[in-house]
């Protein structure tokens, strides 16, 4: 029931980021148990009153590329995005290898044929939102690039809007990064070839990840969403280091579509002690109001509910 002026989203997209699933339950940098931060993020997507239509994962899947982290990560995310009726859309990122992505990902081996790996870019369509995934990896190398080869065939995708717009999705977010200097040594090259590529085209917003932590930005027009890491993150505000990586403070982006605009939510991945609530049941008592009767209980100042007059069991 619509409680406020506007309409449900015509899409909902989770994006999550940076997973670096390692091999045989090897925690990272001996302390960072990456399954379980993927599982937590999961977990926080069965409780939406609006489940996600597609799960975007923008990239570093794997720490060390091993296939045996592909496989877990398979077997982590597949059953649930099927228990919530969404696609799953991978993302190459700078720690991810592409012959190992494609074969335990997609089942491709042909990708051997080529020095490195061809790049791992795909196109998903959601109910007409179409999301394309862009390979910014380059073998070797942290930072990112784009091959003259991959520009064309994103502009000749581009070349015909989809019907509900489209999300581009890598993993070097093409913008600044103020508060993590190291970060623009491994950046997105020449991003302005990529800018040529979506002036006048249907992106309705870009999608990164890399940084492991939340930032938002616009990118030749187009508002870009970087999601955190559900592993570690980065502390953009460190105590006398150059980087500082913590186990805190990871979180997915929930994102809901409208005709005319795209909302962006950080979810924490992990819980946090609830100081004021309501019970769940309330929401029927509310819906069952008329809208003069739902303003002047929570929106006037005065209301009983505010001052304690009204009893609600279960209120905190």
């Amino acid at each position: 029931m619509q409680l406020g002026q506007y309409p449900a989203p015509r899409h909902v997209v989770a994006h999550l980021s940076d997973p670096h699933l390692l091999a045989g339950g090897t925690r990272q940098y001996g302390v960072i148990d990456t399954e379980a931060g993927l599982r937590l993020a999961l977990a926080r997507l069965t409780r939406l009153e609006l489940p996600p239509q597609a799960l975007v994962f923008t990239g570093d899947l794997a720490d060390k590329a091993e296939p045996d982290a592909y496989r877990c990560l398979r077997e982590i995310v597949e059953p649930a995005a099927a228990a919530l009726g969404a696609e799953v859309v991978w993302v190459m990122g700078n720690h991810d290898e592409r012959t190992a992505y494609a074969r335990e990902l997609f089942g491709i081996d042909h990708a051997d044929e080529v020095i490195g790996g061809a790049p791992q870019d795909r196109v998903h369509d959601v109910a007409g939102l179409r999301i394309v995934s862009l390979d910014t990896s380059v073998p070797g190398y942290h930072h990112g690039e784009l091959a003259d080869d991959q520009l064309e065939w994103l502009a000749d995708v581009l070349a015909t809007p989809a019907p509900h717009g489209t999300l581009l999705a890598l993993h070097h977010p093409p913008i600044p990064v103020p508060l993590m200097p190291a970060a623009e040594v491994i950046e997105l090259l020449d991003q302005h070839r990529l800018a040529e590529v979506l002036t006048g085209t249907d992106v309705r917003c870009i999608l990164g990840g890399h940084f492991h932590y939340s930032t938002y930005s616009t990118f030749a027009g187009i508002p870009v969403s970087v999601a955190s890491a559900t592993c570690y993150t980065s502390d953009p505000a460190p105590l006398e280091r150059f980087v500082s990586g913590v186990d805190g403070h990871q979180a997915i982006t929930m994102m809901h579509l409208y005709d005319d605009r795209v909302v962006h939510t950080i979810v924490p991945v992990d819980e946090a002690p609830e100081v004021s609530g309501f019970p769940a049941d309330v929401r029927a008592q509310i819906e069952s109001l008329t809208p003069e009767q739902r303003h002047d209980l929570l929106a006037r100042k005065d209301s009983p509910l505010y001052t304690g007059e009204l009893d609600v069991p279960g209120h905190s």
